[in-house]
């Protein structure tokens, strides 16, 4: 029982009103044969950033997130600002280096974004059957509270701002592999791992990692996918309450598709 709460209260921090119960997970089976800077689209070369390419706005960003119709495996919701500012505040980090890293994992953007958005999702858990069996019906209520909870972010630059950006993002995922602390010593919910993740194929570059963390002595794990379309970020941060968190491809490919 003392771990269930030390697991929930730490990631009322770290992710901040993803969801109405506080979440964490854990997961550390990142392929030795993956690239340094983590799992990656694998294309031989990316687009050249365009340098007179011009930021999106707020509101045209917002118009861009990912609806409910579209990610129909997912509950969708708004997120609020004040919801991006305190993420950013629990993920923040004295290492300079690695912040690019803390940056996305809240949505806020890697370096100075001119345009941001940003909305949530979490994975539908599957209801059971009007016949189902008592402990089938226990089964959906504990599924329900290992929902896989995800912090979308877009961020859009001027001329090669989101190139330079997304570069910092993989610098410091080699970087901080051994982790990083956070803003103030004694934070739990620290990093101490960022590890490649399952690579993504998605807009013209994109990257992975497994961000393992430490909840009370507790090593955890979540998913981090960073994928650059022109001169946009579009950054998903998962976590799970009760199981390892997944990457949610579907989402993923949801929302890169409506960047164009």
């Amino acid at each position: 029982m003392r771990s269930t709460l030390v697991r929930r209260s730490v990631l009322t921090a770290s992710a901040v009103s993803l969801v109405l119960l506080a979440t964490a997970c854990g997961s550390d089976k990142a392929a030795k044969d993956e690239p340094k800077g983590g799992g990656t689209s694998g294309a031989a070369s990316a687009p050249a950033a365009d340098p007179a390419a011009k930021a999106k706005t707020a509101a045209e960003l917002k118009q861009l997130l990912v609806t409910q119709a579209e990610a129909p495996d997912y509950v969708v919701k708004e997120a609020a600002p004040d919801e991006v500012t305190e993420a950013a505040a629990a993920n923040a980090t004295t290492k300079t280096e690695c912040q690019p890293l803390s940056q996305v994992m809240s949505g806020a953007g890697a370096g100075k974004a001119a345009g941001n958005a940003a909305t949530k999702t979490s994975s539908k858990p599957k209801k059971p059957a009007a016949d189902a069996s008592e402990a089938d019906k226990l089964k959906a209520i504990t599924d329900a509270l290992s929902v896989t909870v995800t912090m979308v972010g877009l961020n859009s630059y001027d001329g090669k701002g989101a190139a330079d950006a997304f570069a910092s993002v993989k610098a410091a995922g080699t970087a901080c592999a051994a982790g990083f602390p956070g803003a103030k010593e004694a934070d739990t919910g620290k990093v101490t791992k960022v590890a490649p993740g399952a690579a993504v194929s998605a807009g013209d570059e994109a990257v992975a990692y497994a961000v393992e963390r430490d909840l009370g002595g507790e090593k955890v794990s979540t998913q981090l996918v960073v994928v650059r379309k022109g001169s946009t970020l579009a950054s998903f941060y998962s976590v799970s309450p009760a199981t390892d968190a997944e990457q949610p491809k579907a989402l993923v490919d949801a929302q890169v598709k409506k960047l164009g």
